[in-house]
């Protein structure tokens, strides 16, 4: 069998990036503002096994369109991929008729921002106690201590660190450290947005934020 080209595998989600991909970052083929992180211990959608369960490490991906699951380089009119040369491994592996290839190599050699800015004098150093203050290993117990035992002082430290983390990608912003395009691959996605895969349902009022509900 050959790809149909019928667009299936691209409106899924773009793929995670494995070390073979390094130089397609590097030398600028694939932009850091067209990706995003998953952060250790994030919930998410694993392919293979087909649950959602934290990941072990940093997971290096292609943002999809707004309000949607497809790859940003799938052209729709033609059906095809706008960095087909450039595609990473995933794309190469994939076929959707035998998924043996991708399987071998899915949870192999995954790069991770430390690949990329650990060298990164003052940018590295933000990251990691940004990823120590908003770890959502801690989140998720935070969460569930929320939704059994109501405390007010558990909502609190929530609110606090879905705060933090929306206030140091603004200030980032207004210094001048970071376009905004690129603060989801620095990051990862705002806990804003992440939060509701805990079930915990939140507005923000004049910068602040408010828990409205928790399933």
């Amino acid at each position: 069998m050959e790809c149909k080209r019928c667009g299936t595998c691209c409106r899924k989600g773009g793929p995670a990036f494995h070390r073979g991909d390094k130089d397609l970052i590097d030398k600028g083929a694939i932009q850091a503002r067209y990706l995003y992180t998953i952060r250790k211990n994030e919930p998410a959608f694993d392919n293979i096994q087909g649950i959602v369960r934290p990941v072990s490490s940093d997971i290096i991906k292609i943002k999809s369109r707004k309000g949607s699951r497809t790859c940003v380089f799938f052209d729709d009119h033609h059906k095809s991929c706008r960095i087909y040369e450039n595609r990473p491994i995933e794309c190469r592996s994939l076929k959707c008729w035998d998924t043996a290839e991708i399987e071998q190599i899915y949870e192999k050699d995954r790069l991770t921002r430390t690949d990329f800015i650990s060298g990164v004098k003052g940018l590295w150093e933000l990251v990691e106690v940004h990823d120590a203050r908003c770890e959502y290993g801690q989140i998720e117990r935070l969460v569930n201590e929320l939704k059994k035992k109501g405390r007010d002082q558990t909502a609190a430290r929530v609110v606090e660190i879905i705060e933090y983390d929306t206030q140091l990608r603004e200030l980032v912003i207004k210094r001048g450290v970071l376009d905004r395009a690129m603060l989801d691959f620095i990051f990862g996605r705002p806990l804003t947005t992440t939060i509701n895969m805990y079930g915990l349902k939140i507005k923000q009022e004049a910068g602040k934020v408010i828990i409205i509900k928790s399933v």
